[in-house]
């Protein structure tokens, strides 16, 4: 019965269950009083899971009241709860294989059995999972024991420390806390597959392990019930080693796989990170105060000041700056911000104060649908194991099956003692079915191949970004960064009739020696590699936000765009052809004027990567469709795909467009991957089959990617490609060798050649064609560390 009793009449609607939002009324038995209000519950249920944490259900007007209340001296962390409440008290589950799991509490996904994980990172959350540290400490502290107990197996015979039967008892007592304790989450997900009806590859670790400590444990306490046969060395033979073995293998394969899962929510949280915690909010009589980025509405007036970062979407009303976009826009240039102006949140203030009116703030800010996107896409994708989980439920049902029928075989038709044979026969089938090797097959090639890829420059973050890279066809490059340096850097200086180009260049690094903006310190570098003595100014202006002026030795400069000199009334129809063609070229043209005649104009550019031309050279003989996007202006963006003979070529275009391109390529069955540096790129790269990002980009950039390229060199591509195709060949072999030894092992251990040649599997040389299939495929996926 539903445990929500609701009365039928007099229902007062305006009151409702804070914990389940169902109607409640004033008789309702079920309440609690804090900070001076009244809730109301329709169960006790929902009684009891409002006292446990009562912060989670605070509306906005509860936490008003709160800070009124406490004058501001609430506890920190219950107003940082308060905070965060409706984002925690919303937050969703899901499993990354398979994203159509979804609930409101964590726990295991009821098909595969893993982790589920929250749709978007806390960002207050410990580094590491409590999952990881619990598998890690259950793998360290039981190690010792799995040592102990495989080195005993193997050698205990020959150093004749004790009987055989006592050494069994000892061997069970080191196994039974790793069975018990170290491998209770396998076979937790194992009865939870068995429930689910969802056969998976804990199903095969569950009963294989399983299987064998039973078997064993029957040997030890029992061993009169098994037949002579089966009495080696003085003791019936046990397989306490493989057991523990094969659970310290796959703890250790679990935390191996937490760590590499633990970076999917990297992405997210880096842009997270990106937020201001604080913004200064300037009230209706003038004073400003600091105030929690969560408190901000929109219509407030908002103090920037410089170096700190816009706090949230909304429009300049006061000064003029230099804001930083290249999250947004991935360009290294700060664009100039006047009144009227938009400002983006999480953008920073270079110089200037500015004061802006919000107009988004919460999830309706760009960097929150930047967040919003990047989740998306990374959840979208189906991991290369889906399959693999596919195969093993069909396998472990025919394993069982044959298991089933072979001590029914036994017992029913077998010699005396039959149900013992079909016992020991069917614990036979189990054990060599047990997937070690068809665990291993995938995660041994991924393992070699991401170490040999990283000598080479090239970092794989999982499994689906190796099986996928080898079949794309189309690949999208950003532009700065990515084709180019993604550093302006002084490129020409053009003097007019009578001036020295040495003149110019000395004069505007000497005026731009008080200007902290990017082309300028790109102007000052230049002139001092040349050695250059600079004059220092004697009078400086900047604010503008078209150029600077000053006076140097008593002369008056201005130095800036086409826009400062026109200000001025100074002509530039003297370099107009020049400027022209530079800025057709990608470059940025600033002028420079004395005493207010032009004497010269200077190019700042960003130039592309030496390496650029060769690699997009090799990825088109390789039959790749090269496309160019980027958020710089068209012209620029045509004229560097022109050097570079790409002629598919999309300029201004923003994180959202990124994204759109690689959902419309996607929809004709295009394999998409994406190259770029920076936040803006994130979206795409993280929707994109496969994500390539520049290790000389942003973090987040490298977060959303599957690849990057640590040295940012697009040669790399080539070089990951190859490797996946040797990657993915090596994991087919190693399925085969994982299937071919089940496929020749599982007749043998159920006895079917024994009516012809007396031949059965015990379940000793089970293990042992299992520990040869295991080293079979380690022996195989090693092959890889020579790929060239």
């Amino acid at each position: 019965m539903d445990h929500h009793n609701h009365e039928a009449k007099n229902l007062d609607n305006s009151l409702t269950d804070p914990v389940c939002g169902m109607a409640v009324t004033k008789a309702s038995k079920f309440h609690e009083r804090l900070n001076g209000k009244t809730y109301f519950f329709c169960s006790e249920k929902c009684q009891i899971r409002f006292n446990t944490k009562p912060e989670l259900y605070f509306t906005k007007q509860d936490e008003t009241k709160i800070l009124k209340d406490s004058h501001k001296k609430t506890d920190s962390r219950l107003i940082e709860s308060v905070q965060q409440s409706e984002v925690k008290a919303a937050t969703i589950y899901t499993c990354p294989m398979h994203p159509e799991i979804r609930q409101d509490h964590s726990g295991d996904c009821p098909i595969c059995g893993m982790s589920l994980e929250p749709l978007l990172p806390d960002l207050d959350e410990a580094d590491e999972n409590h999952e990881l540290k619990d598998f890690k400490r259950r793998f360290w502290w039981t190690l010792p024991l799995t040592i102990i107990i495989v080195f005993l197996a193997m050698f205990g015979h020959q150093l004749n420390w004790f009987e055989m039967e006592v050494q069994s008892w000892i061997e069970l007592v080191l196994t039974l806390p790793i069975v018990f304790w170290a491998g209770r989450p396998f076979f937790v997900r194992c009865w939870q597959s068995i429930l689910n009806r969802s056969p998976n590859m804990w199903t095969l670790i569950g009963i294989g392990t399983g299987a064998a400590f039973i078997y064993s444990l029957v040997g030890t306490i029992a061993p009169q019930v098994f037949p002579d046969s089966f009495v080696s060395m003085g003791r019936v033979a046990v397989y306490f080693e493989a057991t523990a073995a094969i659970i310290s293998l796959t703890l250790l394969g679990q935390v191996l796989e937490l760590k590499a899962r633990s970076q999917t929510s990297a992405a997210i949280k880096s842009l997270l990170g990106l937020a201001p915690k604080t913004a200064r909010k300037i009230s209706a009589d003038g004073v400003e105060e600091d105030i929690l980025l969560s408190h901000v509405h929109v219509g407030d007036l908002l103090r920037i000041r410089p170096g700190e970062k816009v706090p949230v979407d909304g429009i300049i009303t006061e000064g003029s700056s230099s804001v930083d976009e290249s999250m947004l826009t991935g360009e290294p240039v700060p664009v100039t911000k006047r009144v009227g102006d938009q400002v983006i949140g999480a953008t920073m203030n270079m110089n200037g104060s500015l004061v802006m009116r919000s107009e988004k703030v919460g999830s309706s800010t760009v960097l929150s649908q930047i967040v919003q996107m990047v989740a998306q896409a990374q959840r979208s994708k189906a991991p290369m194991q889906r399959m693999a989980d596919h195969v093993a439920g069909r396998f472990v049902m025919g394993v069982i099956g044959i298991a089933v029928l072979t001590f029914l075989g036994w017992g029913i038709f077998g010699p005396e003692p039959s149900w013992v044979y079909g016992l020991i026969n069917a614990v036979a089938v189990l054990i060599i079915a047990c997937p070690c090797a068809l665990g291993l097959a995938t995660p041994m090639s991924i393992m070699v191949a991401t170490g040999r890829g990283a000598s080479n420059g090239v970092l794989f973050r999982d499994a689906t970004a190796i099986e996928n890279l080898r079949k794309i066809d189309t690949l999208i490059i950003d532009k700065t960064g990515t084709l180019t340096e993604g550093q302006p850097s002084f490129n020409k200086v053009i003097a007019v009739s009578g001036y020295e180009n040495n003149d110019v260049l000395r004069l505007a690094a000497s005026l731009d020696q008080g200007s902290e903006h990017p082309l300028a310190n790109a102007i000052v570098r230049a002139a001092r590699e040349r050695n250059f003595t600079l004059s220092k100014p004697t009078t400086f202006e900047s604010g503008s936000g078209i150029g600077v002026k000053g006076e140097i030795n008593g002369q008056q400069l201005a130095l800036g765009n086409t826009a400062l000199m026109e200000q001025l009334g100074i002509s530039v129809s003297a370099l107009i052809l020049q400027a022209e063609e530079l800025r057709a070229e990608g470059a940025s043209v600033m002028h420079l004027a004395v005493d207010g005649k032009l004497i010269g104009l200077l190019a700042v550019s960003d130039p592309i990567k030496a390496s650029t031309p060769e690699a997009l050279l090799s990825l088109k003989n390789s039959g790749l469709r090269i496309i160019m996007a980027t958020g710089d202006g068209l012209t620029t963006a045509k004229s560097v795909g022109a050097k570079l003979g790409i002629n598919e070529v999309y300029g201004e275009v923003k994180p959202a467009d990124k994204l759109e391109l690689v959902n419309k390529l996607q929809k004709e069955g295009k394999i998409v991957a994406m190259a770029g540096d920076g936040i803006n790129d994130a979206p795409a790269l993280a929707q994109a089959d496969v994500g390539i990002a520049m290790g000389t980009g942003t973090d987040v950039a490298m977060n959303s990617a599957q690849v990057t390229l640590v040295k940012g060199d697009l040669r790399g591509i080539e070089i990951a490609r190859s490797l996946s195709e040797a990657t993915v060949k090596n994991m087919k072999q190693n399925l085969m060798f994982a299937f071919l030894y089940n496929a020749l092992g599982i007749p043998l251990a159920a006895g079917v050649l024994y009516p012809f040649t007396g031949w059965l599997l015990s379940p000793m040389i089970a293990a042992l064609a299992m520990s040869l299939s295991s080293a079979s495929v380690i022996g195989n996926a090693l092959r890889l560390r020579h790929q060239n």
